[in-house]
């Protein structure tokens, strides 16, 4: 009898027990991005995954994939949208073609300076201007990171914009990089970041743009030894979450995501300048010299984009007077 009482008292309690633990199983969170696990990306994600599993860490495991683990840029933008993964950081030069405002960041010389650059980013109000159409597009901005200035860096130096004429530089995808190499009358391809390393080093392309990061990185500055201060573009990072996933969650898991994500910012800002001054002692380390140019001269030369992209989306109008209004700016 008490063998008897033993045994059904086991199964009852295990029975009692299944329910609660399938109640208690945790939902995966997997955010993406295409930087190396050294880089403020990287680190600032780690900040969003203790921030979550802190606050609900019952309830959500938050796994990262760095350095194109889930996919190029391109290829995880999709499964976000599609609520396969949930976070991404990803460019606003790759979200212009799901929704056009976000191609306000890829007009060259739209700041003067990564201050007034910085302030609007951080805006909360830009951000929401710019996810005001979030459920088409398929992904929700909750907040900005920094990628500091993007500038041009090749295998020969690059003095004047005339050094650009006819050569081949990995940009990325966007139709505003493309009207901007166009005014440089440079070619331009738009490979994936992770496939640039092997384009440089079989000759495909003479260089890329990008921050100095990628220097060291992603070794670029094995191949490429002059990198051109033209300070064309300031192009931000986003950190971004799928809409089907945000809209399927209560408000309350919503506002601690949003709030993981501006903890995740701090945290990315905090590291950016220091990570930009290691870079360029490594990358000089690699033989890399970096070359202060006349700006002007670039400037002039893709101006007149800004026109032209006023007139052919007229959605960014209210985003660009905002950035603009920032700083004083010239023609």
């Amino acid at each position: 009898m008490n063998l008897f009482k033993y045994f059904a008292v086991f199964f009852l309690t295990a029975a009692l027990c299944l329910p609660f633990s399938s109640a208690q199983a945790k939902t995966v969170i997997e955010v993406a991005h295409t930087q190396m696990e050294t880089h403020p990306d990287h680190i600032a994600l780690l900040a969003f995954k203790d921030y979550i599993e802190k606050h609900a860490g019952e309830t959500y495991e938050v796994q990262i994939f760095p350095n194109q683990k889930a996919g190029s840029n391109e290829q995880a933008i999709e499964l976000l949208r599609a609520g396969s993964i949930q976070f991404m950081v990803i460019s606003t030069s790759i979200l212009e073609r799901y929704n056009k405002k976000y191609s306000l960041f890829s007009i060259p010389y739209l700041f003067t300076s990564e201050n007034d650059y910085e302030k609007f980013i951080t805006d909360p109000n830009i951000l929401e201007e710019l996810g005001a159409k979030n459920e088409e597009d398929g992904f929700t901005p909750l907040s900005a990171f920094t990628a500091g200035s993007r500038s041009f860096y090749a295998k020969s130096p690059i003095i004047t914009p005339e050094d650009l004429k006819g050569k081949t530089f990995r940009v990325q995808s966007g139709f505003t990089n493309k009207d901007m190499m166009d005014f440089f009358n440079a070619n331009e391809m738009t490979i994936s970041f992770g496939e640039v390393y092997s384009a440089l080093k079989k000759g495909l392309i003479d260089g890329a743009e990008n921050n100095e990061l990628a220097l060291v990185e992603q070794k670029h500055g094995e191949f490429c030894k002059y990198y051109a201060y033209d300070h064309h573009q300031m192009i931000p990072d986003l950190l971004v979450g799928s809409t089907v996933f945000l809209y399927s969650i209560p408000q309350d898991d919503y506002e601690m995501f949003r709030q993981a994500a501006l903890e995740a910012q701090k945290v990315e800002f905090a590291l950016w300048k220091d990570s930009i001054e290691k870079a360029k002692k490594s990358a000089k380390q690699m033989g890399v010299k970096f070359m202060e140019v006349n700006v002007d001269d670039f400037r002039k030369t893709v101006t007149p984009i800004h026109e032209h992209m006023l007139k052919t989306r007229p959605e960014i109008k209210s985003l660009y007077d905002k950035a603009r209004g920032m700083g004083s700016h010239e023609g």
